[in-house]
């Protein structure tokens, strides 16, 4: 027995408790505390401690930091969970996150996954981490198990609204983002389309492919001739914006989840003989640096990545307060520049 009591048929699980801990470990609880909080090293056998941690890791405890932190006065901290911080991207997210949080006087510890763009590994495996709440991109949701039963604060970046265990979510306007671009090109003439889409399992890049694909439905005259599916990168994002380009009838549109994989689309223009946007028109989206580097400039929408970040540390700082959040959307803007045109008028090049 774990010393909690069973509730009624069908009710979640109690939350396990520094008594549940002590009991099953054989201990008091003020030892719980001692070792739990690194305190016990010449105050507690290192047999004991190990009993405690391993009590705590079955049991799935973890310590109640945020109501501590508030009794005691301490500074609170938050984790910010990212796939990568080498993307552009998500170095916005933290400098966003940062600022708000310097405006608050939290702590933001910095969690990329060491694997790059990908679940990261378990920020949650030390019984001892000490945080009063979590701050994570979709992108790096399957190190997010732990929290389901921990009672530690979530709020998701760029991930379905009310998806558990969640207490918030802060979303850029992805669908309008996408609808603006399929609006653009559209109105510029395009017919035949190609999505370069991201080989990602999260709710944002389904978002961008079934919007694009209902904005081209409900046109009428235009349709998907070719999907591909790519890794966040240029070469992958060239490799399949050239098979893309095979498809008869050549897209005279490629719609890029991302402005990397639009780089990549847009050398692959380049290598099989095409001009952008004077053959072939290329979109992506994000608004990196990348987007003015590249010749012609991307027409991409930009995300704002900075007030992401800003928006999630201060949903959970109202989390903390003993208040609901909610989910919060962001808007986004099409940003038009030299990557896309009308299509030729004499129809794709090579006769097709």
């Amino acid at each position: 027995m774990n010393g909690r009591r069973p509730g009624p048929a069908g009710a979640t699980p109690a939350r396990p408790t520094s008594r549940d801990v002590a009991e099953r470990a054989g201990v008091s609880q003020a030892t719980v505390s001692l070792v739990l909080r690194d305190r016990w090293n010449g105050r507690v056998s290192p047999a004991r401690a190990e009993a405690v941690r391993a009590a705590a890791r079955e049991l799935g405890y973890r310590p109640n930091l945020a109501a501590r932190n508030l009794r005691l006065g301490q500074r609170r901290t938050a984790l910010l969970v990212v796939p990568a911080l080498t993307t552009e991207f998500f170095a916005r997210v933290h400098s966003g996150a940062a600022r708000m949080a310097a405006e608050h006087d939290i702590g933001v510890v910095l969690y990329p996954s060491p694997a790059g763009v990908g679940p990261a590994p378990d920020p949650f495996a030390s019984a001892s981490a000490t945080l009063d709440g979590v701050i994570a991109s979709s992108m790096a949701a399957d190190a997010l198990a732990a929290l389901r039963d921990g009672g530690v604060p979530l709020v998701m970046l760029d991930s379905e609204p009310g998806r558990e265990p969640a207490v918030a979510t802060v979303n850029p306007d992805i669908a309008d983002g996408m609808r603006q671009v399929t609006g653009h090109l559209l109105e510029l003439g395009h017919r035949t389309f190609g999505h370069i889409a991201a080989s990602v399992d999260t709710w944002t890049f389904h978002a961008r492919a079934r919007v694009l694909r209902e904005e081209l439905a409900a046109a009428g005259t235009a349709r998907l001739v070719a999907a591909e599916a790519a890794a966040l990168s240029v070469r992958e994002g060239m490799l399949a914006a050239e098979r893309a380009l095979r498809a008869d009838p050549r897209p005279t549109a490629l719609v890029c989840d991302d402005d990397v994989l639009a780089a990549g689309a847009c050398k692959a223009a380049r290598r099989m003989g095409l001009r952008v946007p004077e053959d072939v028109s290329v979109t992506g989206i994000d608004d990196l640096v990348l987007a003015g580097a590249v010749e012609p400039e991307l027409t991409t929408v930009r995300l704002p990545a900075e007030e992401m970040g800003a928006a999630g540390l201060g949903s959970l700082l109202t989390v903390l307060r003993g208040e609901r959040a909610g989910n919060t959307l962001l808007p986004v803007e099409l940003l038009t520049r030299g990557s896309t045109a009308p299509p030729p008028a004499d129809g794709p090049p090579g006769g097709r």
